[in-house]
């Protein structure tokens, strides 16, 4: 018999995880649209005196890397971003019952993965709309997929580092 702390969790608990993963789809397409239709492309629109909407267009990933390519770079991120969120859904599944942390990431990272992955298979780039900027530097615009995708990644380093669930106790 397994032990308590390498039991699966329930399929339940699974489905709840990939419904996290839907609403941050459902959030991320929203607001796109809402950008999309709201703006042109290199328009800003001042929200506070650090974070502007604006409208951009990312060919490339993260930070606008590759952004510059002929085209291939749409295919190669949309396989990669298409096998990371498989993977991601067979260690969802397969993770032991109260890893809340790490599923919690996974989730995010997931709903982000395929955020993006929607806007690059159909319309080639993935929309940006969110300018954080101060004393004339800006971070990379960015969307809501992104923010998931970081926070996911920031929470299984957390579980990794100081949490350490997926450990073995003694």
């Amino acid at each position: 018999m397994p032990e308590a702390g390498n039991q699966r969790q329930p399929l339940a608990v699974f489905i709840g995880w990939l419904i996290l993963a839907v609403l941050i789809v459902v959030a991320d397409a929203v607001t796109k649209h809402w950008a999309s239709s709201s703006f042109v492309q290199g328009q800003f629109e001042a929200v506070f005196p650090w974070l502007n909407w604006t409208l951009a267009h990312n060919y490339g990933a993260a930070f606008s890397f590759l952004n510059d390519q002929p085209g291939w770079q749409r295919w190669f991120f949309s396989i990669l971003a298409a096998g990371v969120s498989l993977v991601i859904i067979v260690w969802l599944f397969r993770l032991p019952a109260g890893q809340r942390v790490t599923a919690a990431g996974l989730a995010m990272i997931l709903g982000g993965a395929v955020g993006n992955l929607i806007d690059r298979l159909r319309l080639g780039y993935v929309v940006d709309f969110i300018d954080v900027h101060y004393a004339g530097y800006h971070w990379p615009a960015f969307n809501i997929a992104d923010s998931a995708i970081t926070v996911g990644v920031i929470l299984l380093l957390i579980d990794g580092f100081f949490l350490q669930s997926g450990s073995a106790k003694d």
